[in-house]
């Protein structure tokens, strides 16, 4: 006789029933997701669904009204950005959000800011080996580099935090076709080696291809969700995805 299925991996970030406004505007309505420990789940909507408000609340930059958020079990919704990246939690922002004026390394040690005191040789090490250009280009200033590499850089910042869970949101934007194909390639290697990914895109052909579940926003609600491979074969998911 066969054994019981295996459980499913503990779920590391929830979002329980959260409601959030700006000011007396609703942006989120009852949204309840999660990702699991080692997971790739993408966020997936047209402009103003309120993909980046749930990436926001997750970070504690916004407040829900209603709901929590919870980490590892454990309810985090009163806590503070800087604990709740002490817990694990790294984010590459839209449009990457660079430090202009400062070296790219400079820019990758501001990811291990709340690591002071600790060595850092094995996660510039590991952000090398992901991008070795960053290596040719550690002394050069942020702000003078392409958008492709400026990208690098933001996504090489938030490993240097040892997040247990990246939060991306919209990280094709601004790229070229060639970039786009590069940069979901890194991601789903960041995924392999252990890091779970919630990444906010709109591009939902290209990230479900890499995901392992998906949901998808409308008008602040969550009004599909499922496998990547369930939201690819779906006929709603362009309707709901187009807003019709």
């Amino acid at each position: 006789m066969s054994g019981p299925p295996p459980e499913a991996p503990a779920a590391l970030l929830r979002l329980d029933d959260v409601t959030t406004y700006y000011g007396q505007m609703r942006i989120l309505e009852g949204i309840s997701l999660d990702v699991r420990e080692g997971e790739l789940v993408c966020l997936l909507g047209g402009n103003a669904s309120g993909k980046s408000t749930t990436l926001k609340t997750i970070l504690g930059i916004v407040r829900p009204r209603t709901g929590r958020v919870l980490l590892r079990g454990e309810d985090v919704t009163g806590w503070t950005v800087p604990q709740r990246i002490a817990r694990g939690i790294a984010i590459v922002p839209e449009n990457r959000r660079l430090f202009g004026q400062m070296t790219v390394r400079e820019n990758l040690e501001m990811g291990a800011v709340l690591r002071a005191g600790e060595k850092l040789d094995e996660d510039f090490d590991r952000v090398h080996a992901l991008f070795p250009r960053l290596l040719e280009r550690r002394g050069q200033l942020a702000g003078t580099l392409s958008g492709g590499e400026q990208q690098m850089v933001a996504m090489g910042r938030a490993l240097m935090s040892r997040p247990r869970l990246l939060l991306m949101d919209e990280p094709s934007m601004g790229l070229s076709p060639a970039l786009v194909q590069q940069n979901f390639q890194i991601i789903k290697e960041i995924h392999n080696s252990g890091v779970a990914v919630l990444m906010v895109e709109q591009n939902a052909a290209m990230a479900l291809s890499i995901a392992d579940r998906g949901y998808v926003l409308s008008t602040g609600e969550i009004v599909l969700a499922g496998t990547a491979a369930e939201l690819l074969a779906s006929e709603d998911l362009k309707r709901a995805y187009l807003g019709r």
